[in-house]
């Protein structure tokens, strides 16, 4: 399958989530908490930048089946968690509507910084018990390890200039 007509790459692999519906609606509860609560996001893209700015996303493998399956294909080559390889040019999420808990509730918004840790608790623990309630492996693990291990699944671009 095709990403789109300006792209011969093929989306990544899909494997179906048992709980595709549940993540999607954990999601739509964190949106609309995040929309209340109301963090400015300046589209810096800094939360893409993860070397650069010393920050790791954690993801659990459901997440990451929910991810890969949702997620156009990367804009970008994988470079070992420097860099999310879904953002583009410009900085901005190619998958934004597929990203994973980690990605919505980090914002470099100063005024969040008191909030984040105890929503983010709250969120992982939901999560948590919906991975357990399915029986699914939680594997919460760094992204990019994720990515690493399912390289042969994902049409990552070159390096760049090729």
């Amino acid at each position: 399958m095709n990403a789109g007509p300006e792209s011969s790459r093929s989306r990544p692999a899909r494997r179906e989530a048992p709980c595709r519906e549940e993540l999607r609606e954990l999601y739509a509860t964190l949106d609309t908490e995040l929309a209340r609560i109301g963090p400015v996001c300046l589209a810096s893209g800094r939360c893409c930048r993860f070397g650069e700015y010393g920050h790791t996303l954690f993801v659990s493998e459901p997440e990451m089946d929910h991810f890969l399956a949702e997620a156009p294909a990367p804009a970008r080559p994988l470079d070992d968690g420097e860099t999310c390889p879904w953002q583009d040019a410009r900085g901005r999420c190619t998958a934004r509507d597929a990203r994973p808990l980690g990605c919505r509730i980090y914002h470099c918004d100063p005024a969040f910084q008191e909030v984040a840790p105890a929503l983010s608790e709250r969120f992982i623990g939901r999560l948590k018990a919906l991975v357990d309630l399915h029986g699914l492996s939680w594997n919460y693990a760094p992204f990019h390890r994720h990515l690493d291990r399912r390289r042969l699944e994902i049409d990552f671009p070159g390096p760049p200039g090729q």
